[in-house]
């Protein structure tokens, strides 16, 4: 559904939350393989300890919920490049949120970072990419938003947004050759899972997901989901009636 990537040397990437987890994870593969790689995300000190070991990596600071951070940030990517090959959105932030304990401050914080941020990216990438009339996006959203789960309350709603909007996105650019890549990661061991208190089924660490994310480009596939063993089940699982859907999800997660 996507051109196939065969070599990523020399491959332009600008990758947006690379602080941790998986985002980290891609960006030190990626720059083992000879890309030069653009890190962004708040943590200016993070960003640097993995560009440190790197000559070819670059660090771009900002803010996806501000949009002056990421145009600048843009701003200073082509004033080194000129132009990118593809830009990964894996920024993302997760508060665990039940009925029982909705918070309307800390909702409105996981859609900030989690959905207008994506767009606060978008602002300024989609009009180089169609500029280019070449290149890639992928952004990262969750096996989360393919239907309800507990805990997920703000952050489920989020990733179903980007499930739909990568679906848009791969209509209006693939004819105009841009690549698009739909990322839906299972249970992932980062920062951000650290805290769950339920069974995370088939945990991945967050350089085994980096490998799967990138084969999955490098095989041109549009939707790129992980660990499959886990990921399909959940697929299959919204086509079930609710009254057997809501009985499997307690049976496996415990909640």
């Amino acid at each position: 559904m996507n051109p196939q990537i065969r070599d990523w040397h020399g491959k332009r990437i600008w990758i947006i939350g690379a602080s941790t987890g998986i985002g980290a994870e891609v960006a030190r593969q990626l720059l083992e393989q000879g890309a030069l790689v653009a890190l962004s995300a708040r943590n200016q000190q993070q960003l640097s300890q993995i560009a440190q070991s790197y000559p070819h990596a670059l660090t771009l600071p900002l803010d996806i919920t501000d949009h002056p951070s990421v145009q600048a940030a843009h701003d200073q990517l082509l004033q080194h490049w000129g132009q990118f090959d593809l830009v990964l959105v894996v920024a993302g932030t997760y508060n665990a949120m039940r009925a029982t304990s909705f918070n309307l401050a800390d909702a409105n914080h996981v859609l900030d970072v989690n959905v207008r941020g994506v767009y606060q990216c978008l602002a300024v990438i989609l009009p180089t990419l169609l500029r280019q009339g070449a290149g890639g996006i992928g952004i990262v959203g969750s096996v989360a938003g393919f239907s309800g789960l507990p805990e997920a309350l703000a952050y489920g709603p989020s990733k179903a947004a980007v499930v739909n909007l990568c679906e848009s996105l791969y209509l209006d650019l693939r004819p105009r050759n841009i690549a698009v890549y739909m990322i839906n990661p299972g249970f992932v061991a980062t920062p951000m899972t650290a805290n769950n208190d339920f069974r995370m089924p088939a945990l991945m660490t967050a350089a085994a997901a980096a490998q799967v994310l990138i084969k999955g480009m490098e095989q041109g596939q549009f939707h790129i989901h992980f660990p499959k063993r886990f990921t399909n089940w959940l697929r299959l699982a919204r086509l079930l009636p609710y009254r057997s859907y809501f009985y499997l999800v307690h049976k496996i997660t415990g909640l």
